[in-house]
């Protein structure tokens, strides 16, 4: 397997970043995960935006984002997966111990696996942790994910594959790593990105192409809703057959089903929307 890190291809047995590195430390960095489809990005221009703009509201300097490019190229060359996860780090590079920054600059690894389509359907649960919606890394795509590993496997534990999060107001917010969308009288929903929810690229995608409308949820709609999915870059559009206790009948239901398909078509048509 060959990544890329800082400036070159290097074999994944040998490649090394310090121990002193900051997202190692202190969880100083930011990353996306991109789907590739033999071999090729989809919505790279989208994924570097939003890496831009977490470096930003990290303070770190904007990445190159032509070295990122020629880093996705060259490690989707040489390791060719029909369906893969591409993930971009960037972090705050060699520091002390402490939260203070060094100075030699940021860290850049690009990486590749193998993956497989998701299920059409799964099961998720809340959970009764927060989301800050005003917090300093809120609309953040960064590396400190502790929390989100504490919840899913709170979720994986009763036998679901996502778990989601109100915000300190009692709003619907976001999964551990998806945006959440509810049908309601059969208009489609999903909470705007001041509850604190991540602004995710399949989510803006399916908002454009559905016209699914920003809505302020209170987290019990979870209850009422006529269907609920999730989206996300490797789900794509996934419909929830059930959320805590409760069985949705018939998921994917048609408005579910039918954004499915549009998202199929219209991410075929375009790999880079």
């Amino acid at each position: 397997m060959k990544i890329w890190l800082d400036g070159a291809l290097r074999d994944s047995e040998t490649a090394r970043v310090s121990v002193f590195d900051h997202g190692l430390t202190v969880g100083d960095g930011i990353f996306e995960t991109v789907k590739a489809v033999d071999g090729r990005p989809f919505a790279l221009t989208r994924h570097l935006d939003r890496l831009t703009r977490s470096a930003r509201g990290l303070g770190l300097p904007d990445p190159d984002l032509d070295e990122v490019r020629r880093a996705c190229a060259a490690v989707l060359e040489a390791n060719p997966v029909p369906l893969g996860r591409l993930r971009l780090t960037y972090t705050g590079g060699h520091g002390p111990l402490g939260s203070d920054r060094g100075d030699q600059g940021p860290t850049l690894v690009v990486a590749l696996g193998g993956t497989a389509r998701r299920p059409d359907t799964t099961a998720v649960v809340t959970v009764p942790w927060t989301r800050n919606e005003r917090g300093a890394l809120t609309g953040l795509k960064t590396t400190s994910y502790a929390e989100n590993v504490v919840a899913l496997a709170r979720a994986h534990e009763h036998g679901a594959t996502e778990a989601l999060f109100a915000n300190t107001v009692g709003q619907l917010c976001e999964g551990t790593g998806s945006n959440v969308f509810v049908v309601l009288h059969g208009e489609i929903h999903t909470p705007p990105l001041a509850s604190g929810c991540l602004a995710g690229i399949t989510r803006a995608l399916v908002a454009e192409w559905t016209g699914a409308k920003e809505t302020d949820l209170p987290l019990d709609v979870l209850r009422e809703a006529d269907e609920i999915f999730l989206t996300s870059t490797l789900r794509d559009v996934q419909a929830v057959h059930r959320v805590d206790d409760r069985e949705l009948s018939a998921a994917p239901g048609p408005v579910t089903a039918k954004a499915m398909r549009i998202f199929d078509e219209r991410s075929a048509e375009d790999i880079d929307p």
